[in-house]
């Protein structure tokens, strides 16, 4: 169990670093930012390379919505959600701490505000209201989870999962990061809502309740109408 929540840390530790960091540092960097497109990616590949990295020792979670859908799904102990959840908020709070004295270490350091928190209405990149966001953010996470149990399912090549979950979260910033800036995993919208200089703490409750709602839901779709083990 240590090896396995160590892993879990260290996926998530990776996971908000690469991704929050990018949208911190890298998005609107003068002339070269990556901006939503580098952003979108820098999740998904942070996503990708750790599944491969540790996935074989805990599953390559890095998110408690993804956990509580795998044990919806039945392919997770139950006994296991909490200690996985504590490993995986703890990872992403420590790299959320590495990103800020990263960043605060700029010359003309002046606050991190938003510090890719997660938000809605005026926190909301595009202005989008409660009801987007939540709509927004349950719906991705089923289809998120879908993806999962479907490319970790029996009946597909082995070996090819980390690329369609990398992707799959690729594709799930390109749409919602005008919309949240993208949660789907409450550790990650956590980890960086402690540090941000906004209200991302009063709305940090959405990015528990949608994603975790949203994996029940796409793992039960999954069970129900799609499963074929």
């Amino acid at each position: 169990m240590l090896n396995k929540l160590s892993a879990e840390f260290f996926g998530t530790f990776w996971l908000v670093l690469g991704g929050c960091g990018s949208a911190v540092l890298a998005a609107a960097f003068p002339g070269t930012g990556i901006g939503f497109l580098g952003v979108a990616f820098a999740f998904g590949l942070t996503v990708l390379t750790m599944a491969y990295a540790v996935g074989g020792i805990s599953g390559g979670h890095f998110n408690p919505a993804v956990s509580l859908g795998l044990a919806v799904a039945g392919r997770f102990d139950v006994k296991d959600l909490i200690p996985y959840w504590i490993a995986q908020v703890i990872g992403a709070i420590a790299a959320a701490a590495v990103l800020y004295l990263i960043a605060s270490g700029k010359a003309d350091f002046a606050g991190v505000k938003g510090f890719a928190s997660n938000g809605y209405a005026e926190l909301s990149p595009g202005g989008f209201g409660l009801t987007a966001a939540l709509v927004t953010e349950v719906v991705l996470t089923a289809f998120f989870i879908i993806i999962i149990l479907g490319a970790t399912s029996s009946s597909v090549p082995a070996g090819f999962a980390p690329i369609a979950i990398g992707l799959g979260l690729t594709l799930i910033h390109l749409v919602s990061i005008p919309v949240t800036n993208t949660s789907v995993n409450p550790a990650r919208s956590t980890g960086v809502a402690l540090f941000a200089q906004t209200a991302a703490l009063s709305q940090l409750w959405l990015f528990w309740v949608a994603p975790l709602v949203g994996a029940v839901v796409g793992a039960t779709i999954w069970k129900v109408l799609l499963g074929k083990e």
